[in-house]
């Protein structure tokens, strides 16, 4: 497994040999480290599996394919999308495929699900696995019908020549296999175009939706184990710096099924101060918890509050040397001196948290020198290095048993609610099945941090835009989380989270623009800055679209007129092959089509008002584009702001499950409407102030608006669906509240409360 240089994990296909061999009734096919695929049989090192293969998919001799699912399944129904890449290559028969999720056994090497990249990752390496076992099985079928290779294709499961076919299964029954594809052998192997496809791009339900309907899917929450305890954490006050003083069970004790107590201690660092009780049954651990006192010293991080978070940031951004260089195109410096005028605006996002619909939990069982973890989870290759850590172990004894999530948005992603199951399940010798209540996964959540933008831009005398100088900052959850993903900034002088920084690197063409990232540090040592869907560009795209409106107001010009002149794909918005081909030409072409389906300059009544926003996703080395206009209408009385109606056009590349990527784009959007109108926390006492959904808000199903979503017919490279569709919501929105009523929000989220504030104020100043 090789970490490519924008830091995600792929499949390095030149260090890798394709396995293809008979073992057992099945026919397997495999990548393998090319040393080790040079020294025995296919056959007997499947089969043995010494040097510990990818089994990407197999057939058995009924037919049926299995394939392996290394990705996390949490609604997204990814292990579909990645079937049919598959399927289509394979030529075969879609009703005879089955997925599997795998567990942690390092055979499967890294295991990820996060940043809209299962697809974007998986599609070559299982489109050229799937093309390879098209071509065996079509050079098997043509042997046994005396046919020349040439003459036979492979399609819905039989290899066909002219008249006459044999099926996959009845190959696989006669036929021994054992083949080795080098990696120069693999590339040569041709990827089907979009004209040709009969399985991709077409309508079907998700593989996953019998057992989530008829009740036999199994999530981290329904897993137990024999003579296993009930636990329940007491969450301390804070992230960092708790220390218990003492504790007093007394009251606890009278809880029938109450089992006691223990103080964890964690090597790995993560957990500070933290007491689990345990029970034979889960109600009595909740009642348990409730009951038991902990005491704790004194801790200097709660007196931290949300208002302390943000003047950190803001006093940060006014340092120029203190922050890291990701973009630098021009000189900013020299046209700030030399502008006819200047435009400063400063945007701000509070916390935000993930509230998924199953809390945090985990099974933990140590059985035959090894510890069992059972558990929902999104990125096990980070989460169980620290797991084994905190045990006190090597990596080697630890499995993570793989389940269904009840949503994952980013929180599951590290999974640093197993650790405290573990560490129980080690401090009493048992078993231990610990869930997390609302209000404890409240506490023990990795929010969104709070953050801050400014940006400036300078104009000429003819009111166009010379410039752009963009600082922002806030918590990153890499430097939290994984430490070693941090990109350096483009003089090597800092370190940058991309995850925090990305979409400031827009597609806009620019003579002067610079952008520099700033870590906010009370923001990090405060609490565990976590990865919310959409990360960095959720809020940083929420200034920059904004941003781009006031100039567009500014410089008396229609907001999609003066995007459509900053997208001239030219010099380093040109695009490049594979992923981005095309460039800023195709942010331009979603935001054409987007104004033919929607005139965003039409007369509406009386506090109604069209905004518009452009997206290129998450990462500018897989854009996937996005226009969006909202329609909204605003309540002055009330404040409330409805949403009408979203229309979004997407440019992804080949759409793999369509299905799947419009419910990926309609969750993503009503996600984006709930961060911008509805959700948001902020920090009290160095804690949440949300811990459940009588203080927290999102959006609810009454409030949901029409959705109009189209996806532009395309041939490139398919890139990501999860998040890209949350970031234009919220910019879209607050330009459409500014041509409805002219007032100019700048701060996340625009609740009832701060929109009514607002209009009286303007109302006031009118007056």
């Amino acid at each position: 497994m090789s970490i490519s240089d924008n830091g995600k994990d792929n499949i390095d296909l030149s260090r890798r040999n394709l396995m293809i061999g008979s073992v057992g009734a099945a026919f397997v096919v495999a990548f393998a480290p090319a040393l080790f695929a040079q020294q025995s049989s296919v056959k007997k090192m499947i089969a043995e599996k010494n040097f510990s293969p990818t089994v990407w998919y197999e057939i058995d001799q009924n037919g049926v394919i299995k394939v392996n699912i290394a990705r996390a399944e949490m609604g997204q129904h990814v292990g579909t999308a990645l079937a049919k890449i598959v399927a289509e290559e394979l030529g075969a028969d879609w009703n005879n495929v089955i997925i599997e999720h795998v567990n942690t056994n390092p055979k499967w090497g890294y295991m990820v699900t996060g940043g809209s990249w299962s697809v974007f990752q998986s599609y070559e390496p299982l489109s050229r696995a799937g093309a390879a076992g098209r071509a065996i099985l079509i050079e098997a079928g043509a042997k046994a019908l005396n046919k020349s290779i040439a003459d036979c294709q492979a399609e819905n499961g039989f290899v066909v020549c002219g008249q006459q076919r044999i099926s996959f299964a009845e190959l696989i029954k006669t036929q021994q296999f054992n083949k080795t594809v080098s990696a120069d052998e693999l590339k040569n192997y041709a990827i089907k175009s979009r004209k040709h496809h009969t399985i991709i791009g077409k309508q079907s339900h998700a593989l996953d939706i019998p057992p989530k309907v008829n009740g036999t899917a199994v999530y981290g929450i329904d897993v137990e184990v024999p003579g296993m305890l009930y636990a329940r954490p007491v969450v301390p006050p804070s992230r960092y710096g708790n220390k218990v003083e003492y504790v007093d069970d007394s009251n606890a004790k009278k809880i029938t099924g109450y089992q006691g107590y223990k103080e964890l201690s964690d090597p790995s660092g993560w957990l500070e101060g933290w007491v689990v009780v345990f029970a034979d049954n889960y109600p009595a651990a909740i009642q348990a918890a409730d009951k038991i006192k902990v005491n704790y010293l004194h801790n200097d991080a709660l007196s931290i509050s949300e208002e302390d978070i943000q003047k950190r940031g803001k006093d940060l951004i006014t340092d120029r040397e203190a922050g890291a260089l990701l973009v630098d195109v021009g000189d900013t410096a020299a046209a700030q001196e030399s502008a006819a005028s200047q435009m400063n605006s400063t945007y701000t996002t509070s916390s935000a948290m993930h509230f998924h619909l199953e809390p945090v939990n985990a099974v933990v069982e140590f059985k035959d020198d090894t510890w069992h973890i059972h558990s929902g989870n999104q990125w096990q290759s980070l989460t169980l290095p620290a797991v084994a850590k905190a045990l006190g172990v090597e990596d080697s004894q630890v499995i993570i048993h793989q389940y269904y999530l009840g949503g994952g948005f980013g929180r599951r992603l590290f999974g640093d609610y197993m650790i405290p199951a573990a560490l129980a399940a080690k401090a009493i010798g048992k078993p231990v099945k610990m869930v997390f209540t609302r209000e404890d996964d409240s506490h023990f959540d990795q929010p969104r941090s709070p953050s801050v933008s400014h940006l400036n831009a300078t104009l000429n005398d003819d009111n166009q835009v010379i410039g752009i100088e963009h600082r922002f900052t806030s918590g990153w959850p890499t430097k939290a989380m994984a430490p070693g993903f941090l990109a350096p900034s483009k003089d090597g002088k800092k370190k940058i989270d991309m995850f925090s920084a990305s979409g400031s690197d827009h597609w806009y063409s620019l003579p002067n623009h610079k952008v520099l990232v700033y870590n906010n540090d009370l923001a990090q040592k405060t609490f565990v800055p976590g990865w919310l869907r959409s990360v960095g560009p959720g809020w940083i795209q929420w200034s920059v679209e904004s941003f781009m409106d006031e100039l567009a107001h500014k410089s008396g010009q229609d907001p999609a007129k003066f995007r459509l002149a900053l997208l001239d794909a030219q010099g380093r918005q040109s695009g490049s092959a594979p992923h981005s081909v095309g460039g800023a030409n195709r942010l331009k072409n979603v935001l054409k089509e987007l104004t033919k389906k929607v005139d965003t300059q039409q007369t509406l009544p009386k506090n109604q008002g069209i905004g518009i926003a452009l997206s290129f996703g998450q990462e500018r080395s897989m854009p996937t584009w996005v226009a969006l206009a909202a329609h909204i209408e605003v309540h002055p009385e009330s404040g409330k702001v409805t949403v009408k109606k979203l229309t979004c056009v997407v440019d992804c590349g080949v759409v793999v499950h369509p299905d799947g990527a419009l419910a990926q784009l309609e969750g993503s959007l009503l996600w984006g409407v709930s961060l911008a109108l509805h959700e948001g926390t902020e920090f009290k006492n160095g804690q949440v102030a949300s811990s459940n959904l009588h203080n927290y808000f999102p959006l609810r199903m009454k409030d949901v608006p029409d959705m109009d979503i189209s996806f532009v017919e395309s041939d490139e490279f398919p890139v990501g669906l999860g998040e890209p569709g949350t970031t234009v919501v919220a910019p879209a929105i607050g330009n459409a509240i500014f041509n409805a009523t002219g007032v100019r929000f700048r701060s996340l989220p625009m609740t009832p409360a701060i929109v009514k504030g607002m209009m009286k104020q303007k109302q006031g100043d009118t007056a």
